[in-house]
């Protein structure tokens, strides 16, 4: 394998983990926003049954 195939590997992977990490802190975005909705929605739903 040439030096720049090895390189083409390396930015390939670098992309890659970027790619993935950008999905991880959406997700967890999301699970937090779902969350915090959630959490209102119940907080109202007591505060309208009491």
């Amino acid at each position: 394998m040439t030096q720049m195939d090895q390189q083409k590997q390396d930015d390939n992977k670098k992309y890659k983990d970027e790619k993935k990490k950008q999905r991880q802190e959406r997700l967890a975005q999301q699970l937090r926003a779902n969350l915090r909705r959630r959490k209102e929605q119940n907080r109202k739903r007591f505060q309208d049954n009491s």
